[in-house]
């Protein structure tokens, strides 16, 4: 196992050295340049040269990006233009929202529909399968911001089950160790502060969770639709297995392989768009301050969130390539 860890990690340098020349190079297609967001569109040719000479602009693109990586190396990815703070600092104060509300959303996802989805495939035709289909395929089509403000006009709004915005009651006063609120919480066993983050959670949560728990439906449903109809789960029928041993050993195990690549595309997906969802519910994340970089040409900001995104997405690939081998070991030898 640590064998084929270290190979799949090694395979990630040149992915990741790959990126990092796509991302400087995009940065210096972009319209405008750093110098515009600096001084602004009315800027006079000679402060564009200035700002162009102190940042080092006019050095050849092989110097440039040789500083380029030298400074990711070092984990520094530059000063917020608008701010006037490094980006790495501010991302850390905002990614841990981000992670709990896609680790929410994902809970949900992967709790309810991989049940679901297994119950539709082994009651195939029946109103339950027809539910979930068609279920989910109201899901996918709906849009996420039209969805977050229906959830919360219905549960926040008219009914005050739960809060309008934010990670937190601003009135709790909470112990701040690692940036996750619900954490926090518990390591300090400050259970109103947990429960509170947690009561904040689950309107978005619901919201973001919405299309991967119809497409993992979707997936686990035709997945295990697939297995059943294999030979070796008529076998183990024939042989007089029970149910529970059939399911757990021959249809989930082997139905799992591409619901968990699945799991992984949308993880990866979700902490890079959660820009909708944090918006309806104001909540303070990577995906508004992102949005919030695009609209203020903050290029840094942009350049960071990619790259911080991108590095998760590579992360995620990995974890996924772990549970391939740990689910099917033949994929360890490959």
């Amino acid at each position: 196992m640590m064998r084929f860890i270290v190979r799949r990690l090694l395979q990630l340098i040149p992915t990741l050295l790959g990126l990092s020349i796509l991302l400087f190079l995009w940065l210096h297609r972009l319209p405008g340049g750093p110098e515009t967001a600096i001084l602004g569109e009315r800027a006079t040719p000679a402060s564009r040269a200035a700002i162009r000479k102190s940042m080092g602009l006019d050095d050849p693109l092989i110097v440039q990006y040789g500083r380029f990586l030298k400074q990711l190396l070092r984990g520094d990815l530059g000063n917020s233009l608008n701010e006037k703070r490094p980006v790495l600092d501010l991302f850390l104060e905002r990614f841990p929202g981000t992670i709990e509300l896609t680790v929410t959303a994902m809970i949900i996802a992967i709790g309810l529909g991989i049940p679901l989805g297994y119950l539709a495939a082994k009651r195939r035709a029946t109103w339950l399968d027809h539910l979930s289909v068609g279920a989910s395929l109201a899901a996918v089509c709906t849009p996420i911001f039209f969805l977050g403000y229906l959830i919360k006009a219905l549960f926040a709004v008219n009914l005050g089950w739960f809060p309008t915005f934010g990670r937190q009651d601003t009135t709790i006063d909470a112990t701040r160790v690692t940036g996750f609120y619900v954490l926090d919480g518990i390591m300090t066993q400050e259970w109103d502060a947990a429960l509170d983050a947690m009561h904040h959670l689950v309107l978005p949560g619901l919201t973001l969770a919405s299309v991967p728990l119809a497409i993992i439906v979707r997936m686990t449903r035709a997945s295990v639709l697939e297995v059943l109809g294999e030979d070796y789960v008529r076998t183990a029928e024939a042989k007089g297995l029970t149910e529970r041993r059939i399911r757990g050993r021959h249809v989930l195990r082997n139905a799992m392989l591409p619901v968990v690549t699945v799991i992984g595309l949308l993880t990866g997906g979700l902490l890079s768009g959660a820009v909708l969802t944090e918006t309806v519910f104001a909540f303070t994340g990577i995906g508004q301050f992102a949005a919030q970089a695009i609209d203020n040409r903050d290029y840094p900001v942009m350049m960071g969130f990619i790259l911080i995104i991108a590095v998760v997405y590579v992360l995620v690939n990995l974890i996924v390539d772990i549970s391939y081998s740990l689910i099917d070991p033949r994929v360890r030898v490959r």
